[in-house]
C-alpha cells in the first residue's frame, strides 16, 4: 500500500496449537476494562509470538520451558488451591486433643521464641488461604465470587465468556477456502453477504475463533447444523464452541450476514462522484489492508491464513463488477439483478481480497499472456492511457527482472474517486487514488513522474507481498520497503528521463530525519493492537526499508542481490516469511567474505540510524560510530552497527570506481590513508542509511566545494547539507558551521543539493514565524534572497520539459514567492490574469500551478474563481493543487469553511482532509486555527480515519510540529492525555511532543547565533 500524503515531497507510496486458554485455568478478566482495544503498551508488555510460533511448523507442538510453566501455573491456579485447602480440613478433623499423664514442664526461652514464630507462620497460612478462597483475581477484589470461567475469558456481547484471550488468533483451525456471495444495495448503502469457509482442524480444539467486525450475522451453521455464536466486539473475534473436541480434519462452517458499508475509507465502503452532468454517482470499494476484510465477511484475518477465494458479486445491470480474478460467468437473476462469478483464487492473504461495483470504462492491452487493464469513471476515459502503458512496461520489467512471471491471467488498475491511501496493491484487482493513476493531455512530466513511481510501487507488490507475504505486520518492511526500493530502481532503468534518483534521494532524508527520534522503532518491531499495526504504515517500513535494501545492494556485487531475491521468491511462493528468510536467500548467493545476515540484523533490529565521527590525524583517520539522536541527552544504548562504510578523496571522488569500502563493526576502528589525501567524503552519493560528522574535516570539505562545486557529485552535495543541518539540530555543531556550508550555494545549479537547502531553511523560517521572531524571520528572508535570489530571478515561466529543471523551478519559484523575494508574486498574478482572460485556456505550466494558483487565492477574486475551478475541473493534479492554493488563504474565515467542508465531505472530499490540514499549518494565519479544529473535531476524526493511520499521523504532525514554546507543549501534552490509552500511546504523539521539545531547545540554543550571523 502506498501512503499519500509526505512533508518533503509528493511522494505517493505451519501450525501450533497454544492449548493452554483450553483448560480454563483461572487469571485475570481481560473483559473489565477499556473501550475498545484494551491492551495498554504501557501496562502489558506484548511478549511477541517467537519465530518458532510465527513459523508455525506443522506437528511442532511442544510448549517450551516458561510455556509449560504458564500452563501449569494456570491449572494450578484452578486447581491446586482447592486441594490445598482440603487436604488441610482432612488433617484437621482427624486431629484430637491429647491428654498428659504428668504435669507439664516449664518450656526453655529458645522453645518459646521457636513456638511464637511457628504460630505466626500458622496465622500467616491461614489469613492467606481465607483471603485466596474467598478472594477472586478481579478488579472488584474479595467482593466478588471466585470463578474459574469469568477470570479467564472476557465477557461477550451477551454475557457469556469469549473462549479466547488473544488479539491473535488460535492456531488450531486453518481456513482452507472461502465461497463469499455479496449482494451491495448501493441506494440503501448495505450489503448482504454469505460466507462458507471449508477450514482444517490441524489441533483438536472446542472452539472456532475468527474475525468479525461491525456485522449482524442472522445464521450460522456447522456441517449442514445451525449453531450459537458468541462476539467480542473490542477484539472485533467471533467464536463458536462445541461440546466435544472437533478431531483433525475439515469441515464447513457458513455464516449469514447483513451490514451497512464502512463509514470510513477501510473495509467494504461506498464512494461516490459528480459527474460533468452534475449527477452523483455511488459506487461500492474495498481497502482491506491492514485489518479490514472483517468488516466485508467474517474471516480469518491474519496476514499468515492465506486461503483460495471464489466470490460472486450480485449487482444492478448499470454496474460492473471486478474482483481479484476474471469472472468466470453472469447469471441473469431477473428484477434488474445479475450475479458475477470469479474464478477461484490464488494462495494469499485475506487483506489482498478486493472487489468493486461501478460504473466504469476500461482500456485493456495483452502482455506476456497477462491481459493488463486501467478502469476509470467514464468522464475521464481520456486520462487512463499513459497508466495503460507504462504498467505494461513495468510488468514486463519485473517479470523479466525476478525471473518469475506474473501468476494471474489479468491485471486491473482501478482509478477511484473517494480513496484514502495513494493505493493498494490487491492481487489482480490495484486500486488507486484518481490522482496517482490519471494523467491528462495537459499533464507534465512531474505528474507522470508520480503516477508512474505508484504504479511500480504497487506492481512490485505483485511478488514482495502477495506472492511471498510477511508472517506478521511486524515485519511489514518485507512488503513495503522492498516495493518501496523496487519502484525506485525500475523506473530509474526505464524512465530515466523522469529523474527519480532526485526523489530517492529525498525519500532517504526523510526517512533519517523521522529515524533521528527516539520515538522511532525497529524496521522489524513488535506490534500486536490495530493502532500499533497501522502506525507500521510510515517512513521507517516504507523508506527506510527501500534505503536498507539499496545500501545493500551497492554492497554486494556481481548481481548477487538479484539472484538472491530471485531465489527467495521461488523458495517461499505463496507462502510467508521473516526477515531472516530474505537475509538467508541472499547469503547463500554472496561470493563476499561477508555474513548479510548478520550485518543486516543490525539494522532491522535496532532503532535508528549511526553517526560516524571521522577524526583525522596526518595519514591515521579514527572512526567512532554511535547511535544519532536528534536528542541524545539521555542517551544510555549501545549499539553498533555493520556499517558498509564507503568513501572518496579528493584524488577521485565523482565516479563509482572511485569508491572505497571498509566495513566498521565495532565501536572505533582507524584507516590509513596516503600521504597526498587533502580531504575524505564518506557515504559516497548517500547510499548508506547513516550520517557523518567530519569534525575538523569539515574545513576542507567547505574548502574544496568553495573553489569548485564539482569536486563533489550532486548527491554528496546534498547529503553534506542534509548532514549538517541535522548535526546542527542535535548540537554536534554550531549553527554557524552551517552557515559556513550554506556559503557555497551561491556557485550551486543542481536540483539535489539547491533544493535540500531551502527545504531545510523553510523550516527554520517556518519556525522562527510561528514563534512571532518578526526580526529573524525578516533577516532569514534576506538571507534566503541574497543566497537564492539570482536564481529565483533567472527562471523562466514558460512550458518546461526537464523533471529536474521543473523540480527545482517550482521549489525556488514557490519560496520567493511565499517570501515576496523579487517580483515572484508579481509575475505569477501576471500569469493567472493571463489565464482567466483565456478563458482558462492558456496553459500554466503545471510546476507552476500551484505557485500561481497561492498567490491568486490571497485576493477574494482569486480564492472565488479557484473554488470554481476545484469544483469543476476534472484533472486531478489541477483539482489538487487547485485545493492546496484555497487552503493558502490568510483570510481566517476561508480557512475555518475549508476546514469544515473537508472534513465533513460536503464540498471537498474526506480524503482531502489531511492534506488541507498540512497546508493550513504552513501559514501564519491558519496555524492556531488548525489545531484548535483538530482538538474540537477529534471524535469525529477518528470516525473518519482509523487511530494509527498514516493519516492520523500526518494530521497531528502538521498540527504541531512548528511548535516551540513551553505554552504550546503542554497544551498538546494535556490534550493527548486526555484522550486516554487510544491517543496518548500511539507513536505518533509521542514523536510529536519530541518535536516540539526539540524546537524549543534549537531556539533557545540558536537565537543568538540567528541574531549575530543572519
Amino acid at each position: 500500500m502506498d501512503p499519500f500524503e509526505s512533508e518533503r515531497a509528493p511522494q505517493p507510496r505451519n501450525m501450533i496449537e497454544n492449548s493452554m486458554f483450553e483448560e480454563e485455568p483461572d487469571v485475570v478478566d481481560l473483559a473489565k476494562e477499556s473501550p475498545s482495544y484494551p491492551i495498554d503498551s504501557d501496562d502489558v508488555v506484548y511478549e511477541p509470538r517467537s519465530s518458532r510460533l510465527l513459523v508455525r511448523g506443522l506437528g511442532e507442538n511442544d510448549l517450551d520451558e516458561d510455556e509449560e510453566d504458564y500452563e501449569s501455573s494456570a491449572r494450578l491456579l484452578g486447581m491446586s488451591f482447592m486441594n490445598r485447602s482440603s487436604n488441610l480440613r482432612s488433617a484437621a478433623s482427624s486431629y484430637t486433643r491429647q491428654q498428659h499423664s504428668g504435669p507439664c514442664p516449664m518450656p526453655s526461652t529458645k522453645t518459646m521464641v521457636m513456638g511464637g514464630v511457628v504460630l505466626a507462620l500458622v496465622v500467616s497460612m491461614v489469613l492467606v488461604l481465607y483471603f485466596l478462597l474467598g478472594c477472586s483475581f478481579t478488579t472488584a477484589g474479595c467482593q466478588k465470587t471466585n470463578s474459574t470461567m469469568d477470570h479467564i475469558y472476557p465477557n461477550s456481547t451477551n454475557g457469556e465468556p469469549f473462549p479466547w484471550a488473544e488479539l491473535r488468533l488460535p492456531l488450531s483451525v486453518y481456513p482452507v477456502h472461502y465461497n463469499i456471495s455479496l449482494h451491495p444495495n448501493l441506494t440503501l448503502m448495505t450489503f448482504q453477504g454469505s460466507v462458507s469457509i471449508l477450514v482444517q482442524v490441524l489441533n483438536e480444539t472446542k472452539n472456532i475463533v475468527l474475525h468479525s467486525s461491525d456485522m449482524n450475522i442472522t445464521k450460522a451453521t456447522f456441517e449442514g447444523k445451525e449453531v450459537h455464536f458468541l462476539e467480542y466486539k473490542p477484539w472485533q473475534q467471533i467464536a463458536f464452541k462445541f461440546p466435544e473436541d472437533l478431531k483433525k480434519g475439515r469441515y464447513v462452517l457458513k455464516i449469514n450476514y447483513t451490514a451497512s458499508f464502512s463509514s470510513s475509507y477501510d473495509g467494504f465502503y461506498n464512494s461516490s462522484y459528480v459527474d460533468t452532468n452534475g449527477i452523483k454517482r455511488v459506487l461500492a470499494a474495498t481497502q482491506f489492508e491492514p485489518l479490514a476484510a472483517r468488516k466485508a465477511f467474517p474471516c480469518f484475518d491474519e496476514p499468515a491464513f492465506k486461503s483460495n477465494f471464489t466470490i460472486k458479486m450480485t449487482r444492478e445491470r448499470k454496474y460492473l463488477s471486478l474482483s481479484n480474478m476474471p469472472k468466470v460467468k453472469t447469471t441473469d437473476l431477473k428484477n434488474g439483478l445479475e450475479e458475477d462469478e470469479f474464478e477461484k483464487s490464488v494462495h494469499m492473504s485475506t487483506y489482498l481480497v478486493a472487489f468493486i461495483v461501478a460504473d466504469f470504462i476500461s482500456v485493456s492491452k495483452n502482455v506476456s499472456n497477462t491481459m493488463v487493464s486501467v478502469y476509470a469513471v467514464p468522464d475521464k476515459k481520456e486520462q487512463v492511457q499513459y497508466a495503460l502503458d507504462t504498467a505494461c512496461k513495468l510488468l514486463d520489467f519485473y517479470n523479466t527482472f525476478f525471473n518469475y512471471h506474473y501468476p494471474l491471467s489479468k491485471l486491473d488498475l482501478v482509478a477511484i474517486p473517494d480513496f484514502l491511501a495513494g493505493a493498494m496493491e490487491n492481487w489482480g484487482l490495484i486500486t488507486f487514488r484518481e490522482t496517482t493513476l490519471l494523467v491528462g493531455s495537459n499533464s507534465s512530466s512531474i505528474d507522470k513522474q508520480l503516477v508512474t513511481s505508484v504504479i511500480a510501487h504497487e506492481l512490485a507488490h505483485q511478488w514482495f507481498g502477495n506472492l511471498v507475504t510477511m508472517q506478521w505486520w511486524n515485519d511489514l518492511w518485507l512488503n513495503e520497503g522492498f516495493a518501496t526500493y523496487m519502484q525506485y530502481m525500475s523506473v530509474q532503468t526505464l524512465f530515466p528521463d523522469l529523474d527519480i534518483d532526485t526523489e530517492f534521494l529525498n525519500v532517504r532524508f526523510k526517512a533519517l530525519a523521522k529515524d533521528a527520534l527516539n520515538s522511532s522503532h525497529p524496521v522489524s518491531t513488535v506490534v500486536s493492537t490495530p493502532e500499533q499495526v497501522a502506525e507500521m504504515f510510515d517512513s521507517v517500513s516504507y523508506e527506510k526499508g527501500a534505503s536498507i535494501l539499496l545500501m545493500l545492494n551497492a554492497t554486494l556485487r556481481d548481481g548477487e542481490f538479484r539472484k538472491g531475491v530471485i531465489g527467495y521468491l521461488q523458495k517461499y511462493q505463496l507462502s510467508n516469511t521473516e526477515s531472516k528468510n530474505l537475509w538467508n536467500s541472499l547469503s547463500q548467493v554472496s561470493k563476499q567474505n561477508l555474513s548479510v545476515s548478520e550485518m543486516m540484523n543490525t539494522w532491522t533490529v535496532l532503532k535508528g540510524f549511526p553517526l560516524v565521527t571521522v577524526k583525522r590525524s596526518g595519514t591515521q583517520v579514527t572512526l567512532t560510530q554511535e547511535h544519532f539522536l536528534l536528542n541524545a541527552e539521555n542517551r544510555t544504548d549501545d549499539s553498533l552497527w555493520h556499517i558498509p562504510l564507503t568513501y572518496v578523496t579528493d584524488k577521485c571522488s565523482v565516479l563509482r570506481s572511485c569508491k572505497q569500502v571498509v566495513h566498521l563493526k565495532e565501536k572505533t576502528a582507524t584507516l590509513k590513508l596516503p600521504d597526498q589525501v587533502k580531504w575524505l567524503k564518506f557515504n559516497f552519493m548517500g547510499d548508506g542509511f547513516y550520517i557523518v560528522h567530519y569534525e575538523e574535516g569539515w574545513t576542507d570539505l567547505i574548502d574544496a566545494l568553495k573553489k569548485d562545486v564539482n569536486v563533489l557529485t550532486c548527491k554528496d552535495r546534498a547529503a553534506l547539507i542534509n548532514n549538517i543541518f541535522a548535526l546542527s539540530r542535535s548540537g554536534k555543531v554550531s549553527f554557524k558551521q552551517v552557515l559556513n556550508l550554506m556559503n557555497y550555494i551561491k556557485n550551486e545549479t543542481e536540483t539535489a543539493p539547491l533544493t535540500e537547502a531551502l527545504f531545510q531553511l523553510g523550516q527554520i523560517f517556518r519556525l522562527l514565524d510561528k514563534r512571532s521572531e518578526l526580526n529573524l524571520a525578516s533577516r532569514m528572508t534576506h538571507y534566503i534572497e541574497e543566497h537564492f535570489g539570482g536564481l529565483m530571478e533567472s527562471q523562466s515561466w514558460d512550458l518546461e520539459t526537464s523533471v529536474s529543471n521543473m523540480t527545482l523551478r517550482s521549489a525556488l519559484l514557490e519560496m520567493a514567492c511565499s517570501l515576496n523575494i523579487g517580483n515572484c508574486s508579481t509575475r505569477a498574478q501576471h500569469l493567472f490574469e493571463q489565464w482567466l482572460a483565456s478563458n482558462k485556456t492558456s496553459q500554466i505550466p503545471s510546476d507552476l500551478m500551484r505557485t500561481v494558483f497561492k498567490v491568486a487565492a490571497q485576493t477574494e477574486e482569486g480564492w472565488v474563481e479557484l473554488f470554481g475551478v476545484y469544483e469543476k475541473s476534472i484533472n486531478d493534479p489541477v483539482k489538487r493543487k487547485t485545493l492546496e492554493a484555497l487552503a493558502s488563504t490568510q483570510d481566517v474565515r476561508k480557512i475555518i469553511m475549508i476546514l469544515q467542508k473537508s472534513l465533513d465531505g460536503s464540498e471537498i472530499q474526506t480524503q482531502e482532509f489531511p492534506l488541507v490540514i498540512n497546508t493550513i499549518c504552513k501559514s501564519f494565519a491558519g496555524y492556531l486555527y488548525a489545531w484548535d479544529f483538530v482538538k474540537e473535531n477529534w471524535d469525529k476524526i477518528t470516525q473518519k480515519f482509523p487511530v494509527g493511520s498514516f493519516a492520523i499521523q500526518s494530521i497531528i504532525m502538521s498540527a504541531t510540529s512548528q511548535f516551540s514554546t513551553k505554552t504550546h507543549l503542554e497544551e498538546a501534552q494535556n490534550f493527548f492525555t486526555s484522550l486516554g490509552a487510544k491517543g496518548s500511546q500511539m507513536r505518533t504523539v509521542q514523536e510529536a511532543i519530541e518535536t516540539i521539545k526539540l524546537n524549543m531547545r534549537w531556539i533557545e540554543n540558536n537565537l543568538n547565533t540567528l541574531q549575530t550571523w543572519l
